[in-house]
C-alpha cells in the first residue's frame, strides 16, 4: 500500500477551529479547577486559536515555537496552580505545540493511504479518540489510588500537602504498616500458598481438556466445553453458593483444600481458553510423524506439542493466578479465617476498620497484574511469531 511522506500544509479553517476546540476543553478543565469553567471554555478556545494561527504563520521556526509555547502555558499554570499547575502547564504546553503543527502541516495524513477522503481520516482519528477516552475512563479510578497510597496521612483523599507536592505530604508508613501487620503478612501468606496450587491445578486438568476437545472425535464437545468455561459465565456469587452447599456435605468447606479446589475450578477455563486458541494453529501431522517414528503419547506430548502451545499454556497460568491472587466472593463462601487471603483481609478493612493501608496493597495487586500481564503480552507475540501470524 502506497504512503506518502509530505503533504500541502492545512487550512487556517481547518486547523485553527480545530486547536481552538482542543484548548477549549482544555480551558474548561482550568476554570473547572478554578471555580470559572464557562470562563476557562471561552478563554482556552481563544488563546490556543490564536495561538495556532500566529505559531503556524509567523514563526519560520517550529522548535523555537514550540519551546515558546511550552514555556508560556508552563508559567500560566504555575501561577493559577503553584507547582503542580507548572507541571500539568507543561505538559499541556508540549501537547499544544505538538498538536498545532501536526495539524497545521497536514502530518497527521503523512501515514495514511493518500485517497482517503476527509471524512475516513476523521473517522481514523475519531475512533482513536474514542477508545482513548473509554481508556482513560476505566484508567483513572486505579491510577488515582496510586498517588493515595503515599498519603502521609490516615486519610482517601488528597491531602493540601500532596496537591502541593510537598514532601511532608507523603510517607511510606502504610507500605511500612503492610509489611509488619500481622494481619497482612497472615493473608499474604495465605495468598501465596493458595494461588500457586490452585493455578498449578488449573493449568494440569485445563491444558488436558483443551488438547482432548480440540479432536474432531469427541462427541459432543461443545456441550462439555459450555461447561467447562461455565464459571466465566455464571455470576461468582451462584458459584461460590453452590461450592459452599457442595463443599460443606464433603467436609471441604472451610479447608485449605477447599480453597484451592474453588479457585481452581474458577482459573480452568481461562486455560482452556488459551491453550484451544494456541492448538488452532497447531499442524497435527507433527504428533503423527512422532508416533511414526516409535514415540509413545507422553513423549510425544513433551516433546512436540508442548514446546509449541507452552506460550498458550503459560498466559492461561498467568490468567489462572491473577484470578485466584485476586478473588475474594468465593473465599468468603468457601474458606475460613484460616484462609484468609488479601482481598478478604481488604474486604474486612473496607468493611469494619477504614485502613488506608488497603490504599497500599491495592497499589502492590495493580503492579504484580501490569508485571503478569506485559508477560502475558509478550508471549502471546511470541506464539504469534512461532505459529508464522507476525514478522518476526
Amino acid at each position: 500500500m502506497a504512503q506518502i511522506t509530505s503533504v500541502s500544509p492545512s487550512s487556517p479553517t481547518f486547523y485553527v477551529p480545530v486547536c481552538a476546540a482542543v484548548g477549549g476543553f482544555a480551558g474548561l478543565l482550568v476554570g473547572t479547577a478554578q471555580g470559572n469553567p464557562l470562563i476557562g471554555l471561552i478563554v482556552g478556545a481563544v488563546l490556543l486559536g490564536a495561538t495556532a494561527y500566529a505559531a503556524a504563520h509567523f514563526v519560520s521556526q517550529e522548535r523555537i515555537a514550540r519551546w515558546a509555547i511550552l514555556l508560556i502555558v508552563a508559567l500560566g499554570g504555575g501561577f493559577l496552580g503553584g507547582l503542580p499547575g507548572l507541571i500539568v502547564g507543561a505538559g499541556f504546553g508540549w501537547f499544544f505545540g505538538w498538536f498545532i503543527y501536526w495539524l497545521s502541516e497536514s502530518r497527521y495524513r503523512m501515514k495514511l493511504p493518500p485517497y482517503l477522503t476527509a471524512g475516513q481520516v476523521l473517522w481514523h482519528y475519531g475512533l482513536r479518540v474514542i477508545c482513548g477516552l473509554i481508556f482513560f475512563f476505566l484508567i483513572t479510578p486505579i491510577v488515582v489510588v496510586m498517588p493515595l497510597s503515599f498519603n502521609a496521612q490516615d486519610f482517601f483523599t488528597f491531602t493540601p500537602e500532596m496537591l502541593r507536592f510537598d514532601p511532608a505530604g507523603y510517607s511510606l508508613k502504610h507500605y511500612e504498616d503492610f509489611l509488619t501487620s500481622s494481619n497482612w503478612q497472615h493473608a499474604l501468606r495465605n495468598s501465596i500458598s493458595i494461588a500457586p496450587a490452585a493455578t498449578l491445578l488449573s493449568v494440569s486438568f485445563g491444558t488436558l481438556a483443551a488438547i482432548g476437545l480440540s479432536s474432531e472425535h469427541v462427541p459432543f464437545r461443545r456441550t462439555i466445553m459450555a461447561i467447562l468455561i461455565s464459571p466465566m459465565i455464571v455470576p461468582l456469587i451462584i458459584s461460590a453458593a453452590g461450592m459452599f452447599f457442595f463443599y460443606s456435605r464433603i467436609g471441604l468447606q472451610g479447608t485449605y483444600i477447599g480453597v484451592v479446589l474453588a479457585h481452581a475450578a474458577l482459573g480452568i477455563p481461562f486455560v482452556i481458553i488459551t491453550v484451544t486458541a494456541t492448538l488452532v494453529g497447531f499442524d497435527r501431522s507433527l504428533t503423527r510423524a512422532a508416533a511414526n517414528m516409535g514415540a509413545g503419547p507422553i513423549r510425544t506430548f513433551f516433546k512436540v506439542q508442548m514446546p509449541l502451545i507452552l506460550p498458550g499454556v503459560i498466559s492461561g497460568g498467568l490468567f489462572a493466578f491473577i484470578t485466584s491472587f485476586d478473588e475474594v466472593v468465593v473465599v468468603l463462601f468457601v474458606g475460613s479465617a484460616g484462609q484468609k487471603t488479601l482481598p478478604w483481609q481488604m474486604f474486612i478493612g473496607l468493611r469494619e476498620q477504614i485502613s488506608p493501608t488497603i490504599l497500599a496493597v491495592a497499589t502492590i495487586l495493580v503492579a504484580i497484574s501490569v508485571l503478569l500481564l506485559t508477560t502475558m503480552e509478550l508471549l502471546r507475540r511470541r506464539s504469534e511469531r512461532l505459529r508464522g501470524m507476525s514478522p518476526g
